[in-house]
């Protein structure tokens, strides 16, 4: 349920966005019509920094850890330390996301990655902070785009640092696997496939060809840190925000919530849209409770944004 700070959606003289407003009452309950009709006044002054999760992504078909789709499935996410430490967990994990990477490099966006690019080409974000490492709000035409956990489009170098294209690495393994298909019935969020131990059996990796070190996705693992500059410089983000619009984020990490928090203690406006209750409600202005696509290619409608 949405939740502003008043009864009563924003009033307007400006018939035409009565219009508008009165329209989505006929594909809208009044509880999400007022809900959205305060988002668009939120987002309508402008300085908006959008704080993005995995359930902006999935209805481009990548499902999330703890939304709707999440739900039912078990699998656990790669740890940095069985990565690091294990050559049965690196190949387990590579044999794994060389299947799901052909699902999350196919990917395309949606219409809640395209009306947030619209938002910034109409002028009124200040910054985009994702926890996401699909690209698809670049994908989408975004630009400011500050990813948190990385891209899976990389390949990082553990020795040497070097970081090179996914489709590389993608055509090397191919090469090191001749014959090897494997299909895999669930995809992770970070591209990590489910195979069976027998899938992964005799799957071949590679290394860095510089140095010979272990390659790594250019992501950050369960378990390891956030590089620091990286978190300062979205802390920096969030504090020039006129307002907060979290989207498709539980919220149940402190990844995220460390910003939700970040901008509550700054006396910054926070809505949250998001299908499920998230751990920042209690810091939000206006929680909506709604499918993402549909509600923000409204709210870019409503904006003029298209």
């Amino acid at each position: 349920m949405p939740k502003p700070l008043l009864t009563d959606p924003p009033e307007t003289s400006d018939p035409t966005a009565r219009d508008r407003r009165a329209g989505l009452a006929e594909v809208r309950g009044p509880a999400q019509l007022a809900g959205l009709a305060w988002l668009i006044e939120l987002v309508r002054q402008g300085d908006v920094v959008v704080l993005s999760g995995a359930g902006l992504s999935t209805e481009s078909g990548i499902p999330d850890y703890r939304g709707p789709t999440g739900r039912a499935r078990r699998a656990e996410p790669m740890t940095y330390q069985r990565f690091v430490g294990s050559a049965e967990a690196r190949r387990r994990y590579w044999a794994r996301s060389h299947v799901g990477w052909r699902q999350i490099g196919q990917a395309r966006p949606n219409a809640g990655h395209r009306a947030v690019a619209a938002l910034e080409r109409h002028g009124l974000l200040a910054g985009i902070v994702t926890q996401n490492v699909d690209g698809l709000h670049q994908a989408a035409g975004a630009r400011r785009v500050i990813e948190l956990h990385g891209g899976l489009d990389r390949v990082v170098c553990l020795s040497c640092r070097e970081r090179t294209p996914r489709a590389e690495l993608d055509r090397r393994l191919r090469e090191a696997n001749p014959g090897w298909d494997e299909a895999a019935a669930q995809i992770n969020p970070d591209g990590d496939a489910v195979l069976t131990d027998e899938q992964v059996a005799g799957f071949q990796v590679v290394d860095c060809t510089g140095c010979g070190g272990l390659l790594k996705p250019d992501v950050i693992f369960f378990g390891e840190n956030v590089p620091r500059p990286r978190v300062e410089e979205c802390f920096a983000t969030v504090a020039r925000a006129r307002a907060l619009l979290v989207l498709g984020s539980s919220l149940t990490v402190k990844s995220g919530l460390r910003f939700v928090s970040r901008a509550a203690a700054l006396g910054i406006p926070i809505a949250i849209v998001n299908q499920g209750p998230t751990g920042g409600d209690d810091h939000a202005t206006l929680t909506l409770d709604a499918p993402l696509g549909t509600t923000l290619t409204a709210l870019t409608t409503h904006l003029g944004a298209q």
